[in-house]
């Protein structure tokens, strides 16, 4: 026979399974401080520890489409964010222009093509489920999901 969780312990287990899921910033709206307009922000630590880079959780994206490195324009990334009103669009910029503050790059993604996304949530089934829509409104052929990390790389 199981004995019930301890109130404490459940408690404690839910506040870390919040916490998890609310660092990620996804809506475009409401991004996390520290980030440029084209990245996925999440919650940065604010504990005084020196990082050379930060992960954020898994999640899931669609990738709308890939193109060279740095060719992708933050006025396509908003054309693109006005069809997406409640998932934040985003494109990578990483080591672009030479300038040092874009420093976010992502993984599970070829270092050699440049790309534009839609974040798709933290489940599967939510992120098939907005690549269907993505699909049926016919405007990125190719579109496909990846589960990523965006990595925040202190300059």
């Amino acid at each position: 026979m199981m004995r019930p969780m301890p109130r404490l312990s459940l408690a404690v287990l839910l506040w870390f399974a919040g916490a998890a899921q609310a660092q990620v910033c996804p809506d475009p709206a409401k991004p996390c401080a520290g980030f440029k307009e084209n990245d996925l922000s999440f919650v940065l630590p604010k504990d005084g520890v020196a990082r050379d880079e930060v992960k954020s959780p898994p999640f899931w994206a669609v990738i709308l489409r890939t193109a060279d490195p740095c060719t992708i324009q933050d006025k396509e990334r908003a054309a693109a964010q006005a069809l997406f009103p409640r998932n934040k669009v985003f494109h990578t910029r990483f080591e672009c222009d030479g300038d040092v503050e874009n420093n976010v790059t992502y993984t599970n993604v070829n270092a050699k093509f440049g790309f534009l996304a839609v974040y798709a949530g933290e489940e599967r089934t939510a992120a098939e489920a907005l690549l269907e829509q993505v699909k049926a409104a016919g405007k990125f052929p190719g579109a496909n999901l990846r589960r990523m990390q965006a990595v925040f790389v202190s300059p």
